[in-house]
This record gives structure tokens, C-alpha cells and sequence, in this order.
């Protein structure tokens, strides 16, 4: 795709501390040696089955091509490319295996490259602290499909991640998720075509900025789902491009995303202290934002589970966007039956809907959604009384939160001895 070519994300080389580089050997202390690119699938597996910390495995330039999973367990490696249009793993002939690269490892480095067409997942990252995946580019190439991968770049369970110049298309899922996490940075990174173009998931303190998010289903997710240990909370999404995300939803029936309506800007379901500032977000065709409880999900399916979490949307905050257009054609019948009737067929929603849903326990004190931006609307849709009191009264979310902080990555991954290109 030209968009690739013209992405313009600068190259960069982290300086890992007595560390070696290989060309997919599996020895640190060999010097780098060049390897013909018809024999690299096998050594590069053998590479990281034999990684030790301190290890940089070199991924030259070609399409690289695998049947069966990539598996890295050692901590303290790095994986470099020449490129993310350049070093390709393609997995278009994978047999075998849940993820195209599977990593179970702290310290870990990813960059320069992309991992195309797996069974799978493209590139798990699991129980890790200190990731950094920096101009990774994954991608099923046939685009928009249930039978992709359901997520593209996806650490779980990591603390202190990085995520950023990275371009991810067509998950039948995620592009770009990050589940079940602590201490989070994306940004600078393209999602398109996907069911989710980012998605943030039972997260504790993520900033989410500088990103585009265009052609998905829905453009930037902030989801809690039942049945995590970890509640998520605290994320920012600010100074994002979010427009134009209207690609009907081909996730997998029964998923958490099948249920997002095609034309979803930013979608916040069940978190708490969520921000929204400083996006330019238009032209989704079901509403630039969507906020909402578990009850409204099209997974929530059996209501007895939201006893084990708290399933209401609180402490957010919505303001200074510049929203553009959309609400002219909702994604899901129920809501076209809404617009229809508080705006007619030729109507358009806010730019911000909310299914109205609240604790009934909250205490008084305790705002839902609070907005400051200009003349934009809420429209409360009532969903809890079978939308009986749709409206738009604006005085009702005149208030603030306290803001949150901004996300510290503690080492910072992003300026450790940063010196020059990626070798």
C-alpha cells in the first residue's frame, strides 16, 4: 500500500548493554555475518530458540517464509529489521501454531520489520516488563476478513510497554491491542482496516496519542471485560486522527468486537477515568463517540456475569476535539430506530452518544461523563428504560474530573543511549 512508503517514522537504534549482533546466529559473541535470505527462516528460528540476554538478532531484507510458530523465551533480546516494508516474515503457508511470533520475555526489543498473513495472532507478547515494538508493521494481506488473525500487535500482561510507529491491517479483531497491562505508551502508529484499530482492555494507565485510526470498524476502543482479575482504568486518548472508521464488522460471531457497530469513532465501554482531548475525530458513521455500560454490549450476553465487575462507565472526560461530520448512518438497527425517531430518517446523532446506563448505587458525588467541548452534544439514549427519555440535556454534564497524569515509562524506553539508525 502507498500509505506504507510515505509514512515517514524515523529510524532509530536502542544501545543494549553488552549486547552482540547476529544475523540470525545464535551465539552473542559472533560477529555479525551476512545471511542468504532463502536460508534465513531456518537460523532465525534457531536464533531465538537459543537467545541469550543481551542478543541482537538481525532480520535482513527479503520475505522470510514460515510454517509453523516463532517462539522467544530469553529475556533482554532484540529483533531487528531493515524495515517494516523491507524484512518480512510471512506466515501465508503457516500449518501450525497460535501466533506467528509468540514472546514470553522482559526487556525485550522488536523493530524494523513486519510479520504478515499468520493463523493466529501476529505478534504475542506475554508477561512481559520492559517491551518495546517500535515501526513493526503486521498485516493479513487479502484484507478485511473473519478468517485473519483475530489481534496484529498484542502484548497482555506486560508492564512498561511501549508501542510506537507501528502500522497494523486488517485483525479480525485488533490492530493494535493492549490487554490486561500497567504503565502503556501507543503512539505514532497507523490502524486500518481492522475490526478494532486500537484497543486498550482491562489496562491500568495508558496515553494514547499522535496515532491515526481510519477504515476500521471502530477507530480507538477502551474496553473492561468481565471475568479479568484486573480492572482497567486511567487512559488518555489525545491528539489522535479518528475519522472515516465504517468498515462492517467481520469479527468472529460471540467476540468482544462483533458487537461494536461499524462507524464507531472512540468506543468506551465499562472503564473508568477515561480522557478524550485535543482528536480530530469525524465522519464515523454511527457516532465520533460512543460511551457505554456492559449492558449494552452485544457480548454481554448473560447479564449474571457483570456481578463480578463493575460494568458502568465513570470519571470521563471529553473535551476539546475537533469532531467533523457523522451520526448519518448508524451501524446497528436499534440505533438507526433511534436516530430515526429523535431525528428523523435524514438525521444525524451527536457527535457523542451514551446508552445511559448508570449504578444504581453510585454515590452522589461520583460523575458518569463530563464534556467541555464547544458546542458538541451527548445525546443520552436511555437504554436502561427502552430508550423512553432520549435527549440532549448539555446542563447535565457540565462538571470535571481531576485530570490524569501523564504516563512515565520507568526506564525510559524511548531515549535509553538512542544514537542513530537501526543497523
Amino acid at each position: 500500500m502507498a500509505f506504507l512508503k510515505n509514512f515517514g517514522l524515523a529510524a532509530a537504534c536502542l544501545i543494549v548493554a553488552a549486547c552482540g549482533e547476529q544475523a540470525a546466529t545464535t551465539s552473542s559473541t559472533d560477529s555479525p555475518t551476512d545471511v542468504v535470505p532463502e536460508s534465513f527462516s531456518a537460523t532465525f528460528r534457531a536464533a531465538l530458540e537459543n537467545a541469550k540476554p543481551g542478543d541482537v538478532i538481525k532480520v535482513p531484507a527479503g520475505k522470510h517464509s514460515f510454517k509453523r510458530s516463532l517462539v522467544l523465551l530469553s529475556d533482554g533480546v532484540t529483533i531487528r529489521g531493515q524495515g517494516m516494508d523491507k524484512s518480512i516474515l510471512s506466515f501465508s503457508d503457516q500449518v501450525a501454531g497460535a501466533e506467528g511470533l509468540s514472546v514470553s520475555a522482559s526487556d525485550f526489543v522488536i523493530e524494523d520489520l513486519a510479520i504478515e498473513d499468520t493463523i493466529g495472532d501476529a505478534l504475542k507478547v506475554n508477561e512481559g516488563n520492559n517491551i518495546v515494538i517500535r515501526r513493526v508493521r503486521t498485516e493479513w494481506t487479502n484484507g478485511p476478513d473473519v478468517k485473519n488473525g483475530a489481534y496484529g500487535i498484542y502484548p497482555v500482561q506486560t508492564t512498561n510497554t511501549l508501542v510506537e510507529g507501528v502500522i497494523a491491517i486488517a485483525a479480525s479483531d485488533a490492530g493494535i491491542y493492549v490487554g490486561q497491562s500497567k504503565n502503556v505508551i501507543v503512539r505514532n502508529s497507523r490502524a486500518e482496516f481492522n475490526v478494532a484499530g486500537i484497543e486498550i482492555e482491562n489496562t491500568i494507565g495508558a496515553d494514547v496519542y499522535d496515532n491515526v485510526a481510519t477504515n476500521n470498524t471502530g477507530g480507538i476502543l477502551v474496553f473492561n471485560m468481565p471475568q479479568i482479575a484486573q480492572r482497567g482504568h486511567s487512559t488518555r486518548v489525545f491528539n489522535n486522527d479518528i475519522h472515516s472508521n465504517n468498515t462492517a464488522n467481520f469479527a468472529a460471531p460471540g467476540t468482544a468486537v462483533s458487537g461494536v457497530p461499524a462507524g464507531s469513532g472512540v468506543v468506551i465501554n465499562s472503564n473508568d477515568r477515561v480522557e478524550v482531548f485535543d482528536n480530530n475525530i469525524g465522519n464515523n458513521n454511527t457516532a465520533n463517540i460512543l460511551v457505554s455500560s456492559y449492558f449494552s454490549a452485544n457480548y454481554a450476553g448473560q447479564l449474571e456475569l457483570a456481578e463480578e465487575f463493575d460494568p458502568y462507565p465513570e470519571e470521563i472526560s471529553i473535551y476539546n476535539n475537533n469532531f467533523t461530520g457523522g451520526g448519518t448512518a448508524p451501524g446497528v438497527d436499534y440505533l438507526v430506530q433511534v436516530r430515526d425517531a429523535a431525528f428523523g430518517a435524514d438525521g444525524a446523532f451527536p457527535d457523542i452518544i451514551w446508552d445511559g446506563v448508570v449504578n444504581p448505587k453510585k454515590p452522589a458525588d461520583l460523575t458518569v461523563i463530563c464534556v467541555d467541548n464547544g458546542d458538541a452534544e451527548l445525546l443520552n439514549i436511555d437504554a436502561a428504560n427502552s430508550f423512553a427519555n432520549v435527549g440532549t440535556d448539555m446542563a447535565a454534564y457540565e462538571c470535571s474530573v481531576e485530570k490524569l497524569p501523564v504516563i512515565v515509562l520507568q526506564p525510559d524506553l524511548a531515549s535509553i543511549a538512542i544514537i542513530g539508525e537501526a543497523s
